[in-house]
């Protein structure tokens, strides 16, 4: 396919689900902006557009992207041929319609089915129609140092058209993505952009002698085992140093959290122990007391038969003391006659033996009746000993098991979750640095292995260069573009061949701090850009950066550091004015000047749900919705 203007621009992205409000965002030709609060999608959608051109899945799993099931990504070629590219938001294949269709089309709508791989016997796949669009259609890039090559795949150039916030802030070349077996194509494919000639000519070398080809099944091993960690390490948002440096301050809060937990745990074990113990003489308390008062009880019926007893003696003393007042008389008891009464003999009827023994009786109980008394005495000052105890630890019980149930427990409950997070958070990070550790002691075993063909690869490098007249011209163009974006340390600009990287005023690309390093990998992606045009060169025609002012928001220190200078301005200013025949979409945390912010194309996520728009996706009101 011939095309005059080769490649196309994105017209919009959208997102749609059955129970869902449909959420898009529009493009236009020449700048887009997309600025405002975090977390409110801007980096979804640098994601989303990478997926929607052959990235592989799932897309990163946000809250606010539940529900939905579809994605639509318009694009318009040069030539004003428009397209309408359909994918789930589970991966998998893509349906390509013509024309744009910004809802998704009717069951009747024909389209062709395209699938998701790269594919150079058969072309019914996005990789190949896109790489058509942008007239590169059919090419192959260098493999390795045999000279061995591949179909161009569009994923080979997407990476260098679509920068996220964590490539563009890397320390390596912006050709390199950590993978080494793929930096000889990744550096075929940048030759081929600039140069507009791709490696088809190349004659791969035979195969070497058994123990080449043992190093080669080995180095294919490891290359394999390789591309899987790296994929995993791909997930990863730090470095290794930053996951240190993180390692050491989860440790350091782990300590402090420990002795936290051991002194509000040893706070909790006394006061639970003291808990015990009033809970233990509170009942003991109550059952002494409860026996007190039964004994009480006992007692005071004991009392009433004792004064029962004393007052029938008392009627037996009584009654036998009017005996002898009435005088002599027949015996009541027996009947006999006065005369009869024999003094000297026993009888039944002696009135004032009875009226002894009554007395004598009377006395025993009133003894007993008297110890009885002392006994209750005791008894019941013995109860109101506890009447007054057991309120006062029934209080200071109360207290304490509020102070253990409301204030030590939930403490000592949530340090420990507090602890148990950190331990989490701790094993993740050991994961992830023992991650690290193998891919690098894997890289060194390849190093080791490679080393027997170090020559020979040399001299494949050395002919894999690209001319140093084209990167000449190229460093050329990123120097003239940090020079009218008013960089602070703008210079002389070279291009490195053997870090494949920009030297800017003799200090290598990857020495700036973070933030100057951002706006550096601009300005190679959009020199790239500019190179490509003005040679007439393929190129896609858009570019995508995620966060290349990161030096206004998050410098690495004063010497990364862009406040106070105008470079935001003139960085704006120079996309604007960019010619037609490209594309550039800006995603920003910080706010452009107020001339960009009234254009058109460009959008605020202002993460306010009462006023304007919040964000890539409605304001969840449930977080279940």
């Amino acid at each position: 396919m011939t095309i005059e203007t080769p490649g196309f621009r994105l017209r919009f992205l959208g997102f749609f689900g059955p129970q869902k409000q449909p959420s898009s965002v529009t493009f236009g030709p020449g700048l887009n902006v997309l600025y405002g609060a975090s977390n409110t999608g801007k980096s979804f959608i640098v994601e989303a557009i990478d997926f929607m051109l052959g990235g592989k899945p799932p897309l990163r799993d946000i809250p606010e992207r539940v529900g939905y099931d579809l994605v639509l990504l318009g694009i318009e070629t040069f030539d004003e041929r428009a397209f309408t590219l359909w994918r789930s938001m589970d991966g998998g294949g893509f349906r390509l319609y013509d024309d744009l269709h910004e809802t998704p089309p009717e069951a009747d709508v024909p389209y062709k089915q395209l699938d998701d791989k790269h594919n150079e016997r058969n072309d019914t796949n996005l990789s190949s129609f896109l790489l058509g669009l942008c007239g590169l259609g059919g090419k192959r890039v260098r493999r390795n140092s045999r000279n061995e090559t591949n179909s161009l795949s569009f994923r080979n150039i997407a990476r260098l058209m679509i920068v996220d916030e964590t490539e563009i802030t890397q320390q390596s070349s912006p050709l390199f993505d950590g993978n080494p077996t793929a930096n000889t194509p990744n550096l075929a494919t940048f030759k081929l952009l600039l140069t507009g000639a791709d490696d088809s000519a190349l004659v791969a070398s035979t195969k070497g002698e058994p123990e080449e080809l043992s190093r080669e099944a080995q180095l294919q091993l490891l290359d394999q085992l390789l591309a899987d960690y790296r994929e995993r390490l791909k997930e990863l948002t730090k470095s290794p140093k930053e996951l240190e440096e993180q390692l050491e301050k989860i440790d350091a809060s782990l300590r402090q959290q420990t002795a936290q937990v051991n002194t509000t745990e040893a706070e909790f074990q006394d006061a639970a122990g003291k808990r015990r113990e009033l809970r233990k003489k509170l009942e003991e308390g109550r059952e002494r007391r409860a026996e007190v008062g039964s004994m009480l009880e006992r007692f005071s019926l004991l009392d009433k038969h004792y004064a029962s007893d004393i007052e029938r003696l008392r009627a037996i003393e009584e009654g036998g003391t009017l005996f002898n007042v009435l005088g002599s008389g027949d015996c009541p008891l027996c009947g006999a006659a006065p005369e009869s009464h024999r003094a000297d003999a026993e009888c039944n009827g002696d009135i004032d033996a009875v009226v002894q023994a009554a007395q004598k009786e009377i006395a025993k109980i009133g003894v007993l009746r008297a110890e009885l008394a002392a006994t209750v005495q005791s008894l019941e000052r013995e109860g109101a000993s506890f009447d007054r105890r057991i309120p006062v630890v029934v209080h200071e019980l109360e207290s304490i098991s509020g102070a253990v149930e409301e204030l030590i427990a939930p403490k000592l409950s949530s340090l420990r979750k507090s602890y148990s997070d950190f331990a989490d958070k701790r094993a993740e990070v050991r994961e992830a640095l023992g991650l690290y550790a193998t891919v690098q002691d894997m890289e060194r075993r390849r190093a080791d292995l490679e080393k027997g063909a170090e020559d020979d690869k040399a001299g494949a490098l050395a002919n894999a260069d690209i001319p140093t007249t084209v990167t000449h011209s190229f460093a050329k163009t990123v120097e003239a573009i940090l020079a009218g974006w008013h960089f602070p340390e703008a210079g002389d600009v070279y291009f490195d061949s053997k870090t494949r990287d920009l030297v800017i005023a003799g200090k290598s690309r990857s020495a700036f701090g973070k933030g100057l390093r951002a706006i550096t990998h601009a300005a190679f992606t959009l020199g790239l850009l500019a190179f490509c045009r003005s040679r007439q060169t393929p190129h896609t025609g858009f570019v995508v950066l995620d966060s290349p002012l990161l030096a206004y928001r998050e410098p690495d220190g004063t010497e990364d550091d862009l406040t106070g200078t105008d470079l935001q301005e003139q960085f704006y200013a120079y996309l604007e004015a960019l010619p037609v025949d490209t594309q550039v979409i800006v995603v920003e945390n910080t706010d452009p000047p107020e001339a960009i912010r009234r254009r058109e194309q460009s959008l605020m996520f202002g993460k306010n749900p009462h006023h304007g728009r919040y964000g890539l996706f409605p304001f969840l009101t449930d977080a279940l919705q």
